[in-house]
């Protein structure tokens, strides 16, 4: 795998390179949950095809990623055989010669000059730990979207806290994660998006359409759904499971007990 092939299954899986086997493993499963086909209303084959293949896109880069780590962590430590300790020359020893014709005769050697002793190696000391995260989307809060057409748009993690959305159409978009709290939808079109775990605490959600709206697992402490649309009749026709209703104002102007 070529280094610009590695870097974008990083970016598919929005990790930063360098991340480890459970981090990959990890934001697989959160992009998965996110980008799963079934999620999508049948009736919206564009998206449906879109999600399936993204998803594709993702299980090919958490596959190749997987495979190149683990390959790396299996890999056998090159063992290191024992160095043969040298012998030592005996210095300063007498070594008596005879030679034809004359008496004994002593040779000394010559010690050589002083060496200092060799230094082991020694790594450089390991970074500090440091975990990872996952890089920031660009912040919206406070913005102006008065009307604006946000349909079948992906602003998943984005900070619109305070932001203006009043009559804002945003049908069919994928909210999931975003900080909307304290935000303006006022009228705002809201059929069919999905607000997975979004931050919706003190918005104003009045009049709004959340008609076929995913709001599952999402904060709606404190807000305002003062006539807002969320079914036909009797039927409730939006997703609630698991969010966080304490202190908000009901669609018939009661609140929500803490």
């Amino acid at each position: 795998m070529t280094p610009s092939e590695l870097n974008h299954c990083y970016r598919v899986l929005e990790l930063q390179p360098g991340a480890s086997l459970e981090v990959v493993d990890r934001a697989y499963k959160d992009l998965a949950f996110i980008w799963h086909p079934d999620r999508i209303p049948e009736d919206n084959q564009r998206l449906r095809q879109l999600a399936e293949e993204k998803l594709k896109e993702i299980n090919q880069a958490r596959d190749q990623l997987r495979s190149l780590l683990r390959k790396n962590q299996s890999k056998p430590k090159t063992a290191q055989t024992p160095s043969k300790p040298k012998p030592q020359p005996q210095y300063a020893t007498a070594q008596r010669r005879q030679t034809a014709g004359a008496g004994a005769s002593y040779h000394y050697r010559q010690k050589p000059p002083h060496r200092p002793p060799r230094q082991e190696y020694q790594p450089p000391p390991k970074p500090p730990y440091q975990p990872y995260q996952r890089p920031s989307y660009s912040d919206l809060s406070n913005a102006d979207f008065r009307g604006a057409n946000f349909k079948e748009r992906d602003l998943s993690g984005r900070n619109l806290s305070g932001a203006d959305l009043s009559y804002a159409d945003l049908t069919d978009s994928f909210l999931h994660g975003v900080n909307l709290s304290g935000a303006c939808l006022y009228r705002a079109n809201l059929f069919r998006a999905n607000f997975l775990r979004a931050d919706l605490s003190y918005a104003n959600l009045q009049e709004a359409n959340l008609i076929g709206a995913d709001l599952s697992g999402a904060d709606l402490r404190g807000a305002n759904l003062t006539g807002a649309k969320v079914g036909t009749g009797d039927r409730i026709m939006v997703k609630l499971t698991g969010a966080n209703l304490a202190g908000a104002i009901l669609p018939d102007g009661s609140i929500h007990p803490n």
